[in-house]
């Protein structure tokens, strides 16, 4: 058994971190996991969310799900808002059990642009998009998987519209007691859609080169950082995963830029999906470290990390802190199980999108026997 992490010597992955003015209890962070278990009616969280979170609390910090800031923004059914007022309240039911579990949550606010369906749409309109270009995935809605809609392009004078949606569901995120954000602008949802030239052709402000590409994602940052401190703002980035048919020509070069743009703005964190979600870390050849080295605020890193690559990256200084989904999804006590090195539950694919308590809040925690066990 490795001894990493032991009492005697625990490997730097368990020990605190600060992020901004926060004291993070380890570098453990969990991952934003979209599980679409909201309220059917209003997109609200529930007391079954309450509960998942508060288990999971012993993360070093716990990203939401990704959190639609408007219905126009939902692109997967029964995920929860922070648009409505139930869903403030079951959101703030949520930050208060994960406080009193001694834990800290960012929201994950997330618009998903063209990977949408119209019967998620208001009024069964057309999901916006940077350019009317039909992307090659799907979506979940009431039937099961389906191919997403074609997208409208945006005109010029709603995109202040977007910007001010954001910054409401910043305020929405202060108020349901988080205690930061993080934008989501990875995966080939609005933001990383308007980055990319694969998905980008406007001919405006907002497109053609890469200064004019990232515009929008800098005006949300600058947008949310009024209503947050900066130090309580970070962002996800995906650059060569080819999550929900994300294509560029130069990923390097255009999070190269973004990146320098991020760090002038001295935001807290950039979170990291390095190589292909859920799938190969060396999917594209791309220079994570020269990311690494251009930002002066916390790296997250985050895909397919296992505990010994965690703590040799963490060791190394190739990254601050290391988020992990699916192994959060089956190990509410991640932090510990790893610490230990204690076996590890196997995740249900089967229960990961919808449904009730099977699969979300019955994964059990280490029993005293098997903790004391692990320890010795």
């Amino acid at each position: 058994m490795s001894h990493a992490g032991t009492s005697a010597s625990p490997a730097k992955l368990f020990t605190p971190f600060r992020l901004g003015d926060l004291e993070l209890k380890n570098r453990v962070v969990m991952a934003p996991l979209t599980r679409n278990r909201a309220n059917k009616h209003d997109d609200a969280p529930n007391a079954l969310n309450v509960e998942y979170y508060r288990q999971r609390a012993g993360a070093g910090l716990i990203i939401t799900e990704a959190t639609q800031i408007s219905q126009q923004g939902q692109g997967y059914i029964w995920t929860p808002g922070i648009y409505r007022d139930a869903q403030v309240a079951g959101w703030k039911a949520v930050t208060d059990a994960v406080h009193e579990a001694d834990g800290l949550i960012f929201a994950q606010l997330w618009h998903v642009g063209r990977v949408s369906h119209v019967s998620l749409q208001p009024g069964n309109q057309a999901p916006v998009a940077p350019s009317a270009v039909l992307a090659k995935t799907k979506t979940y809605i009431e039937s099961g998987f389906a191919e997403v809609s074609e997208p409208r392009a945006l005109r010029l004078d709603e995109i202040p519209g977007i910007v001010a949606d954001f910054g409401r569901a910043a305020q929405n995120a202060k108020a349901a007691g988080f205690d930061g954000i993080e934008l989501h602008g990875a995966h080939g949802y609005l933001l990383d859609q308007f980055l990319r030239d694969g998905s980008n052709q406007r001919q405006d402000a907002y497109g053609g080169s890469i200064e004019n590409r990232v515009r929008l994602t800098l005006e949300v940052v600058d947008a949310v950082s009024k209503v947050f401190p900066k130090e309580r703002v970070g962002i996800r980035i995906s650059p060569v995963s080819p999550a929900n048919d994300a294509r560029d020509t130069d990923p390097q070069a255009l999070f190269g830029h973004l990146v320098g743009e991020l760090d002038k703005r001295g935001i807290a964190f950039i979170h990291v999906v390095e190589g292909a979600t859920r799938d190969a870390r060396d999917y594209l050849p791309f220079d994570y470290l020269a990311l690494r080295k251009a930002f002066r605020g916390a790296y997250i890193a985050n895909n397919g990390f296992t505990r010994a690559l965690a703590i040799e990256t963490v060791e190394k200084g190739e990254a601050d802190l290391i988020a992990f989904g699916r192994l959060f999804i089956a190990n509410p006590d991640l932090p510990e199980r790893l610490k230990l090195d204690a076996p590890l539950n196997t995740p249900d694919v089967a229960t990961f999108y919808g449904g009730d308590a099977k699969g979300y809040t019955d994964y059990p925690a280490l029993a005293p026997a098997e903790r004391s066990h692990a320890a010795g």
